[in-house]
């Protein structure tokens, strides 16, 4: 009987090589080989069993070590595994971890916070689908003080180039002569949001940091710093 087949990109998530979405900018790119040839187009469909599998060079001839980290991103990083403006990536930071793990999601660049790592591709598939809802929750500081009216503004939905945001929880934390400080809890997760958000409203992020993503917070980490999920943290990240 013919072993049935699966798709490139879901075997390279699978294993752990890329979220699905990664592993298919990676085929477009031309960095993947299947038996010696560069396949660039989707669709193709692979026998793990049979066929070889090559990723930059890299083959990809057994399921790593499922890893699960949560990072203290600092700002000053961006989450890639390559820049090409050199810049320093979240990766970096990951000293004795000889798995390839990459981030569920993203952070910009001068954005810091809360950072999940791993190469489990279907739990990053859970985590990142818009279906799902997973919260998010960021502390901005703004420039000036959001008024009752622009809080309400974010609670019920902001009109940004790419369409209506979701209601958002927000609250007013503290105020200063000129600025304050906004957490908002949203669940989608979309391009520069917060910033985008706050800048529609009049009020633009000097600094940024997501504090908690669903029940996992930064408790006992400094920035810079990371640790291991554990088995209980993991299981109740696969039933959201």
């Amino acid at each position: 009987m013919e072993r049935e087949k699966i798709r490139l990109q879901k075997y390279l998530a699978d294993y752990g090589v890329a979220s699905r979405r990664a592993a298919e900018k990676l085929i477009a790119a031309g960095r993947v080989m299947v038996n010696g040839q560069i396949v660039d187009a989707m669709g193709v469909k692979i026998d793990p069993q049979q066929d070889r599998i090559v990723v930059d060079g890299q083959l990809i001839s057994c399921r790593p070590r499922l890893r699960y980290l949560l990072m203290f991103k600092p700002a000053g990083y961006i989450c890639s595994a390559h820049d090409e403006r050199r810049r320093r990536t979240v990766l970096d930071l990951l000293s004795g971890v000889s798995e390839r793990v990459y981030p569920v999601g993203r952070l910009d660049y001068n954005t810091s916070g809360l950072l999940l790592l791993t190469n489990d591709g279907e739990l990053t598939n859970k985590l990142i689908h818009p279906s799902h809802q997973v919260e998010k929750t960021y502390l901005a500081e703004v420039t000036g003080i959001p008024t009752s009216h622009d809080l309400r503004r974010l609670r019920e939905g902001i009109m940004l180039d790419d369409g209506m945001t979701a209601p958002a929880k927000v609250r007013l934390c503290s105020t200063r002569a000129d600025s304050a400080v906004v957490e908002l809890q949203i669940h989608e997760g979309r391009n520069r949001q917060v910033r985008r958000m706050m800048e529609a409203i009049g009020h633009p992020v000097k600094h940024l940091r997501r504090t908690a993503v669903a029940f996992l917070t930064l408790k006992g980490l400094q920035a810079g710093q990371w640790r291991e999920l554990t088995a209980e943290e993991v299981a109740r990240l696969l039933q959201l």
